[in-house]
């Protein structure tokens, strides 16, 4: 494996700062998804705790590192759930936090980052947008921009799942958005279980990060255009991709069709309401059934704060 920005002596060490609550998730083999999908199909749940996603390793890092220094204010931009953690761990620690956020993120997750006691400015346009206006309310406010992804604390709290998952598995497919879980998590597996098959997934409709794996280059969009507003970034950052190209084994691209598909399946067969983003991984089986027939395999399902209202419409039969 060629050198990456993470450590795994770091990485093991995180588990002492990340709140417990946040920590061994379940993980469980879910027959009738199995039955239904032709293959060994184990769970990873990454919803179940404050903030309904995984992103809390990484703020619990970033946040208790902040603290540790001296400051007393963060900004930083979000889809939605980066900010409801980053405004949970940094809540606990005396920090303000403020997140920048598009107008059209999902409301539940704007009012789930409100309700955490963060300040919210919103955008017009998309999360790239967000991302300029929290860069500059930063410098225009002389306090720490924490950076999915980019800062190295986001990938190490993700790659504490790799601890949890890594074992007698086949393949492990993990959501592509902005690369902090995809990089973290693939390290861990490719460094204590390299016979595991990594496999990131992303939507067409923002498929950024997954044609710059593939070209082994930094490929930009104008658009994104996908219900899984968590993986919706269009500018992928140069150090990520150089830790994804590491530590991926594939990168592939899935429809909207099967991302819905998804999300009914893990209602249905799982009992699992999950945002768009979370069945990523159940969509990548949906469309390749052959690649994955008879083998082991896990998917993290690493959010759930969606829309009630667009959950009904997406899993209504």
């Amino acid at each position: 494996m060629a050198a990456t920005r993470l450590d795994l002596a770091r990485i093991r060490a995180a588990r002492q700062v990340i709140d417990p609550i946040f920590l061994d998730t379940p993980l469980y083999e879910c027959d009738a998804l199995g039955r239904e999908l032709g293959c060994t199909v184990s769970v990873k749940l990454e919803t179940a705790n404050p903030v309904r996603s995984f992103k809390a390793r990484g703020t619990e890092l970033v946040a208790s590192l902040l603290a540790d220094q001296g400051h007393t204010a963060v900004v930083c931009a979000s889809a939605g759930n980066l900010g409801q953690a980053l405004g949970w761990s940094g809540r606990r620690r005396g920090l303000d936090v403020t997140v920048v956020a598009s107008r059209g993120a999902p409301a539940a997750k704007l009012d789930r980052i409100r309700a955490l006691g963060a300040e919210l400015e919103l955008v017009d346009g998309d999360f790239e947008r967000a991302r300029e206006r929290a860069a500059n309310l930063a410098r225009q406010r002389g306090v720490r921009l924490v950076e999915d992804s980019l800062d190295i604390e986001t990938c190490e709290g993700a790659a504490t799942i790799g601890l949890e998952l890594a074992g007698s598995l086949d393949a492990v497919l993990i959501a592509l958005g902005g690369g902090a879980m995809a990089t973290g998590v693939g390290y861990v597996l490719k460094t204590l279980s390299p016979q595991v098959e990594v496999i990131c997934v992303q939507p067409l409709g923002a498929p950024a990060m997954t044609r710059s794996w593939h070209e082994r280059r930094v490929v930009t969009t104008d658009a994104t255009d996908t219900i899984a507003d968590g993986v919706a970034g269009r500018y992928p950052i140069p150090a990520v991709l150089d830790d994804l190209l590491a530590v991926a084994d594939d990168a592939v691209l899935v429809d909207e069709a099967s991302i819905v598909a998804g999300m009914r399946l893990l209602l249905e067969r799982a009992g699992l309401v999950v945002e768009p983003s979370a069945a990523l991984g159940v969509a990548a089986i949906l469309e390749d059934r052959d690649r994955f027939a008879g083998r082991h395999v896990a998917t993290i399902v690493c959010g759930g704060n969606v829309d009630l209202s667009a959950y009904h419409r997406w899993v209504r039969p």
